[in-house]
């Protein structure tokens, strides 16, 4: 029996434990691998919450080296044989919990960029190699590591003399997202790899950023240290051997396309389809004026929750009392993620003209249909879309992170908005799909993946960031105008949608067969 142990930042199997997608595949796949008989333990960071959650309990104590110093670690087990197969483990140092209790991810400045996520990750690396080393976890055949939180635990198996024992375990890294790869100094600051581990003897060639060659990468090294390289979708893993092109808009290895082709021309590099759970019942349409109500209901929990009232959180809640008192609009689009340029670029970049994307969309959809967008992120895309909002009643920008609202949307929506500039999964097209909710997206990684073009959704593609964005406003006329004149078409469209099945069962058993065999 095989069992894979789990690094990773995020878990949505506890509580607080996700900020992106990767708190789904964390929470998801091991069940499933525990189904088909392997044994997985997951371990992530507690950031000075988890280890406090009801029924935690100290699975034990040991100590790692870092920053010159022994520090103790403290091993919680969190829902002891709750899920057959799997442990949940959380790790706890004081450090783990810098920016905030609870708190995932920080911001910091500009000129230091990962600077705090970067300290804290590394220690959870050595420290959670001290609990697989000291058999906290049991014996151990396989090490997986998700995205650049954790890639310095492969330069530390292969580096670090007191992990050597460690090198007998197959290495796997998985690439959630190529964009954000945690690079910092070699030396000289605060927060770099000679803070962390004074005593490491190293060859910076295989840690070395191939842009900046002073800065450790921790996705770069894992690329060139794991045993295999997964990436969560086919089409991603063509898309990031070839190098990044401004001028088509293309977004390929952010840099490290060179590793990457070489991880493949090696066969290491794995493109496998993340799942979705499809035990849980789909939630049934609403009326229109019990969603725009529910809508409203939960937007107004959500002020009451926030020390201040921001107005245009109040704007987006009588928005919504308001439209429960109006007919239907022709037309719901819908769409839910996290507020990036790679989510946002396409309908927030002006186009030669001088016109916005989204503000064309919204003219051309004046008492036509209207659009809902749930998210938060980025500041200043933030306060484009606020302002946006303010020229166009029927645009309800709701800058909140609620699974209730998500949930509402996915399951009353007509066609669901999902132009990602670059896409390596992507699960809310999944979620909408299965709610019998077509997308629109570009045909970039997981969407090209999971879209069947006019079967069960609609892509759009261009080759510059110009083009596509074009193409967006060109396709979803089109879609609108199909709905308005050919409505049994996109009916049998939506139904296929609904039909499609993205099974973690599926992605499992390749994951034994390709990722860890």
């Amino acid at each position: 029996m095989t069992h894979i142990c789990m690094l990773a930042a995020e878990n949505d199997t506890i509580p607080g434990g996700k900020v992106g997608g990767i708190g789904d595949v964390v929470r998801d796949i091991p069940r499933t691998l525990a189904s088909q008989g392997a044994t997985v333990t997951v371990i992530i960071p507690a950031y000075g919450a988890f280890h406090r959650l009801p029924g935690a309990t100290l699975l034990g104590v040991c100590t790692c080296l870092f920053r010159g110093r022994t520090e103790r670690i403290e091993v919680f087990e969190l829902f002891a044989e709750r899920d057959p197969g799997v442990r949940y483990l959380v790790i706890h140092h004081p450090l783990l919990a810098a920016g905030g209790v609870g708190r995932v991810y920080c911001d910091d400045d500009a000129d230091q960029p990962f600077a705090t996520d970067a300290n804290k990750f590394a220690l959870f690396c050595v420290a959670s190699l001290s609990v697989i080393q000291e058999s906290m976890t049991g014996a151990v055949d396989v090490l997986h590591l998700h995205d650049w939180h954790t890639g310095l635990a492969a330069a530390l198996i292969k580096y670090d003399h007191t992990y050597q024992s460690l090198q007998e375990l197959k290495v796997v890294f998985s690439i959630h997202n190529l964009a954000l790869q945690g690079i910092r100094p070699f030396a000289e600051n605060p927060s770099s790899l000679q803070a962390w581990f004074p005593h490491l003897q190293y060859d910076p060639s295989a840690l070395a950023d191939p842009r900046w060659p002073q800065c450790v990468n921790p996705i770069a090294s894992a690329i060139r240290l794991a045993d295999v390289v997964h990436t969560v979708s086919p089409t991603y893993a063509r898309e990031i051997v070839q190098a990044n092109d401004a001028a088509r808009g293309f977004h390929g290895g952010e840099g490290l396309e060179a590793d990457l082709q070489m991880a493949a021309t090696q066969g290491r590099l794995v493109g496998i389809i993340n799942g979705i759970d499809y035990d849980t019942p789909v939630a049934k349409r609403m009326s229109w004026a019990g969603f725009m109500q529910a809508a409203a209901d939960e937007m107004l929990g959500l002020i009451a929750r926030k020390p201040e009232l921001r107005t245009l959180d109040y704007t987006a809640h009588q928005r919504l009392l308001r439209w429960a008192n109006q007919p239907r609009p022709a037309h719901i689009i819908t769409s839910v993620g996290r507020l990036t340029d790679q989510k946002m670029a396409l309908l927030l970049q002006p186009l030669s003209d001088g016109r916005i994307p989204l503000d064309i969309i919204l003219t051309s959809m004046s008492g036509r249909g209207m659009l809902l967008l749930l998210g938060s992120g980025d500041t200043l895309l933030e306060q484009h879309c606020r302002d946006i909002a303010t020229r166009h009643p029927h645009f309800i920008f709701l800058n909140q992170y609620s699974q209730t609202l998500s949930d509402l949307l996915f399951s009353n929506g007509d066609l669901f908005l999902m132009p990602s500039s670059f896409e390596p999964c992507g699960i809310s097209q999944m979620l909408a799909m299965r709610h019998a909710q077509p997308c629109l997206a570009h045909a970039v990684g997981g969407l090209c993946d999971t879209i069947d073009d006019d079967v069960d959704g609609f892509l759009f593609s261009g080759d510059s960031l110009e083009s596509q964005s074009t193409a967006l406003l060109q396709r979803l006329d089109s879609v609108l105008s199909m709905r308005e004149k050919k409505p049994d078409t996109f009916r049998k469209i939506a139904a296929q949608s609904r039909l499609q099945r993205f099974e973690w069962h599926d992605s499992a058993s390749r994951y034994l067969s390709e990722l860890y065999s």
